[in-house]
């Protein structure tokens, strides 16, 4: 039974409602929305969509708004390690108890429509975004776009990173059908910006939307810093910017040269999307983390594209063959993945994230890394005891954010949710 009552109860039934997967449709979150008072009539909205590096690219442009004195709220999923990392304001968590109140008072509305998990944390964020007088939200999309619950907020402007093979189940298994979902976020006659490959631009342009694409309305010229990120030239009809961005590799420098496109469009200064930029942090993806003699990169990269661009990015700064831990979820594509991983690993130790359903049994992932030095290993814990007794220079750690929330926090040695993660 779950509980029920007071702030853990609250979150419990919030993460409960994990199970029931992903409802496409926005009837229900804006049924709630609603009732709710449509919080998000607010506050100006931006949408990040896209198959990779939307969370960074929304972390830049949120950090770029702050740096402009914009009051800036950025929603993001999955978080790492805590909820609250969903709900940032000006660079900050919102505290627990603020968002623990805000969700008991939604509660009762969000189980009278039905609302799926997701949609919950939408309307969550745009309740405690209006709550904390926030000007411009800066909101992830969750899956695809068009029938994601973040598209019934109406954006000022879209933003569409790239265009990957991810969630064929329920996006479709062509690169043309997914970019047909994503481009749900694109709003006729408003300002959008976006990476996405040309062939698959006229798709995005069918929505009428103001679209600026780099390569063609807006040009990125990219000088790699190595471990210190690139330095970023973003050429474009609002202005010309310069940049620095400690986001590794060439994809998080696009990311950001998105994100400095988006800024202009938007109005804020070359100053502000300046420092901006040098300020952004972002967990995670790249992320360096020195522990016990080793520098640990963690990254997300869950689908081959993400997983060929961290396999790119260190080529680039100049790592030949390391440790790799290794674990994900059992209904991604992993053998694209391992492929993608293969040729950096000079060995691989196999995990699973201890708190999620979702994560494949590690010994069922062996036969995609032939011929490579492999251990197996049922918790990440263990998996990190293995990496310890290597005394490697550097390692990677890959293939699941919910595999990275369980192990970032043992090598920083902090605390972690010990809740069930689905989403």
């Amino acid at each position: 039974m779950t509980d029920s009552g007071g702030p853990s109860g609250d979150l419990a039934w919030v993460f409960a409602r994990q199970r029931f997967g992903m409802q496409p449709g926005l009837g229900r979150v804006e049924a709630l929305l609603s009732r709710l008072g449509d919080p998000q009539r607010a506050f100006r909205t931006v949408l990040v969509g896209g198959t990779n590096g939307k969370g960074s690219t929304a972390a830049s442009l949120a950090a770029m708004l702050r740096a402009g004195s914009v009051r800036a709220g950025l929603f993001t999923s999955p978080h790492l390690t805590r909820f609250t990392e969903r709900f940032v304001v000006d660079g900050a968590e919102l505290p627990e108890a603020e968002v623990a109140a805000a969700l008991a008072e939604l509660r009762p509305h969000a189980e009278e429509v039905g609302a799926s998990f997701f949609e919950v944390i939408t309307a969550l964020g745009a309740e405690l975004f209006r709550r904390a007088g926030v000007e411009v939200a800066v909101m992830e999309v969750g899956l695809g776009g068009r029938l994601d619950a973040t598209n019934a907020l109406d954006p000022v402007l879209s933003i569409l990173t790239n265009v990957g093979l991810d969630h064929t189940e329920v996006l479709g298994d062509t690169h043309g059908a997914i970019a047909r979902e994503k481009a749900g976020i694109l709003r006729a006659g408003r300002p959008a910006v976006t990476g996405v490959a040309a062939d698959l631009r006229p798709i995005l342009r069918v929505e009428g939307a103001d679209l600026w694409a780099l390569g063609e309305e807006a040009h990125l010229s990219v000088q790699g810093r190595g471990w210190d990120g690139s330095e970023v030239t973003v050429d474009s009809p609002a202005g010309t910017v310069m940049l620095r961005t400690p986001l590794l590799g060439a994809h998080g420098a696009a990311n950001a040269g998105l994100a400095a496109l988006a800024a202009l469009r938007l109005g804020l200064s070359p100053e502000a999307v300046q420092a901006g930029a040098q300020a952004t942090q972002w967990p995670g993806r790249l992320e360096v983390i020195p522990w016990r003699g080793t520098r640990v990169l963690l990254d997300g990269a869950h689908n081959p594209d993400g997983a060929q661009a961290v396999a790119a990015a260190l080529r680039e700064l100049g790592v030949d063959r390391l440790p790799l831990v290794f674990g994900a979820a059992g209904d991604k594509d992993l053998a694209g993945v391992a492929w993608a991983l293969r040729p950096l690993a000079s060995e691989v130790i196999l995990t699973r994230a201890a708190l999620s359903p979702r994560a494949a049994d590690p010994a069922s992932l062996a036969p995609l890394f032939p011929d490579v030095p492999l251990t197996v290993t049922d918790h990440p814990q263990a998996a990190l005891e293995a990496l310890a007794a290597r005394r490697a220079p550097q390692a990677l750690v890959c293939g699941s954010l919910y595999l990275l929330g369980e192990v970032r926090p043992l090598l920083l040695g902090e605390d972690s949710e010990d809740r069930e993660r689905w989403q």
